[in-house]
């Protein structure tokens, strides 16, 4: 193999010991697994909201915004199922840093160790103050130790076209949400949930084994080719798409990001407010919608925008909740839209 030994890492075992979860905090996320489920069946009507920073980096602020998204999901619970996206592993179109999993520390070379350590511990911390947390499946080989701590997975847009990627999909027990890719091609989608449903054979851990499939796999829109795929003619065709296939509990989700707050192909990341808002009319227009759209992304930070890590330094990078991947809404933003959601 072209390839170069760094070090031995730990096993999931010793990152599981070293960083372990509550009885309660496993209890919980049986619950919210469930949760998410029913909405995405419709046995429970609240809406599903997946919502947080587009990459977990920093620590202290990424904690920060924990603590005031548990404040607003505690008051609008009864209609709104708040999950904080937590996500550190990160695809990059061509290269780039891949998240804190692999690099902590964006300024200093990659160390997977001291990445597990950090991500591990950043779930823990979230799953235990009271939030069910949500990751994008980059990384498929490397998930124990993060995938049990999850209440809802992505499937990004590059990935929702590869196998191993629809087959972690059907094996895994929390629900997963499967993007449009980036062309926006809708087939392709839901050809990803069809995949995700059923069963297939496959190795694990040196086994041959039979994947059972996951039920609630659900298709993600996000826009595609710098165009937003969230308007009438296109949640229509892709709720007929998905009744063609006989899809279980078909399903959909709104990013209010990416492809669809982009604007003359660049991206607004203010728009998400107003794509959140268009989605909830053209609902109460077609109530027939609200059968199949059960809920919206949406990329958030204690600081609205970005910033460029190649622009920065250590010393003069904005550590207060500021994105060093894609622009978000800010704090104020992002609790005007929830609270808004948890009234309609």
């Amino acid at each position: 193999m072209n390839l170069t030994t760094i070090k031995k890492l730990p096993s999931a075992e010793e990152i599981i010991n070293a960083f372990p979860l509550s009885l309660e905090g496993h209890a919980r996320i049986a619950r919210d697994r469930e949760e998410v489920k029913a909405i995405l069946s419709g046995s429970d009507h609240r809406m599903l909201v997946v919502v947080g920073p587009c990459s977990a980096w920093p620590y202290e602020s990424v904690i920060e915004y924990a603590k005031r998204l548990k404040s607003v999901s505690d008051q609008i619970q009864d209609r709104v199922k708040v999950v904080l996206r937590l996500y550190i592993q990160k695809p990059r179109t061509t290269k780039g840093w891949t998240g804190p999993v692999n690099q902590p520390d964006p300024f200093l070379p990659p160390d997977i160790e001291k990445g597990i350590a950090y991500s591990r511990s950043l779930m823990v911390r979230a799953v235990e103050m009271g939030l069910p947390i949500a990751d994008e499946a980059v990384f498929t080989h490397n998930a124990r130790g993060f995938i049990e701590l999850l209440s809802w997975v992505a499937i990004g847009a590059r990935s929702t076209e590869d196998q191993e990627h629809r087959i972690f999909a059907s094996a895994v027990e929390c629900a997963v949400g499967m993007k449009n890719p980036t062309s926006g091609n809708l087939e392709i989608g839901v050809n990803g949930i069809i995949a995700a449903q059923h069963g297939h054979t496959t190795v694990f851990n040196g086994y041959q084994v039979e994947t059972r499939g996951n039920d609630f796999a659900h298709l993600v829109l996000r826009g595609g080719n710098s165009a937003p795929n969230y308007d009438q003619e296109n949640i229509a065709k892709a709720v007929g798409i998905l009744e063609k296939a006989n899809v279980k509990n078909p399903a959909i989700l709104i990013d209010a990001s990416h492809d669809n707050c982009k604007i003359n192909g660049k991206k607004e990341y203010a728009r998400q407010m107003t794509v959140v808002c268009e989605t909830m009319e053209l609902m109460n227009r077609e109530k027939e919608f609200k059968k199949y759209v059960k809920g919206f992304m949406i990329e958030s930070f204690l600081t609205g925008g970005s910033q460029s890590v190649a622009r920065c330094t250590s010393e003069t990078i904005n550590r207060n909740g500021l994105s060093i991947t894609d622009p978000c809404l800010s704090w104020e933003q992002t609790e005007e839209t929830l609270i808004e959601l948890g009234r309609s």
